[in-house]
């Protein structure tokens, strides 16, 4: 059986579903009840209290472990989890970490992230982490803003990064869950190509049909907005990333063809699976 944590999000929703595809038993936990695909288990539970994880972990062989923002915050204890893995039985480990780790070291989001990884290797488990940059999926965003006013609203317009669909992060979350060719491997995942916030609204205005204004935020107005969901320490290392992205953070990583055998999707195709929300 494998757990699959955050599995209502943009990655552990499609992690779910495929790993239910490939015949796994398949536990599938977050803060509250949804429906889930034919034959999955649902548990609630939060990971800042990690004791409820426990009737999710009973039996588990393997375990997808995603950190919400809070668990970024000084007081919260995510080492915890993994301690808690490894006495439930847990054989083996895929963290969802982050680009930055690498190439923003001592951002203080990115080293609390690093600590995890450590521990991870520490563990005794059996292990591998996939470091995303940013995600397509960060566009959800705009789409109050888009279907009401046809305007997206970003910061630093004209500075682009590759961003990653969460539906290739799953799928080689996934790989790494079920092969052990994976053991111990460390996976950066981006996009094929560079693109831009005023690029980003350009496309979905393409595939929406219609005309779609581009509005530039200032460090500050983006900054409100993201500390209303996330610690501050995130939303400055993430602003630090988005306004000067450095030669690490502009490559095009070659790790999902390496696990998937395929390119990584374009930010069109996200947009065309996701149009709906932007209607």
């Amino acid at each position: 059986m494998i757990v699959v944590t955050g599995a209502t999000g943009n990655v552990g929703r499609p992690l779910t579903q495929a790993l239910a595809e490939a015949g796994e038993q398949v536990t599938a936990v977050s803060r509250h009840a949804v429906a889930m695909p034919d034959g999955v288990r649902h548990v609630a539970a939060d990971l800042a209290e990690p004791t409820s994880l426990t009737p999710a972990l009973d039996g588990a062989k393997a375990l997808f472990l995603l950190l919400s923002g809070d668990l970024h915050a000084p007081e919260a204890r995510p080492t915890d989890i993994i301690d808690l893995a490894a006495a439930s039985g847990v054989r083996r480990v895929v963290l969802l970490s982050s680009q930055g780790v690498a190439t923003r070291p001592l951002g203080p989001s990115r080293v609390a992230m690093r600590a995890v990884e450590d521990a991870l290797r520490g563990s005794g488990l059996d292990w591998a982490v996939v470091r995303p940059g940013g995600f397509a999926s960060n566009a959800f965003a705009w789409a109050e803003s888009v279907r009401t006013q046809a305007t997206v609203a970003a910061p630093f317009g004209d500075v682009g990064v590759p961003v990653i669909d969460p539906a290739d992060i799953a799928e080689v979350a996934a790989a790494c869950l079920l092969d052990d060719r994976h053991t111990g491997g460390v996976y950066e995942l981006t996009g094929p190509e560079v693109i831009t916030p005023r690029q980003q609204a350009e496309v979905i205005a393409a595939v929406l049909g219609s005309p779609v204004r581009f509005h530039e935020l200032t460090r500050d107005e983006a900054k409100a907005t993201m500390t209303q969901f996330v610690p501050v320490e995130l939303a400055d290392d993430t602003l630090d990333i988005i306004s000067a992205p450095n030669p690490a953070e502009l490559r095009i990583s070659p790790d999902v063809e390496r696990v998937l055998g395929r390119a990584p999707r374009p930010f069109s195709d996200w947009v065309a699976r996701n149009i709906a929300a932007f209607r």
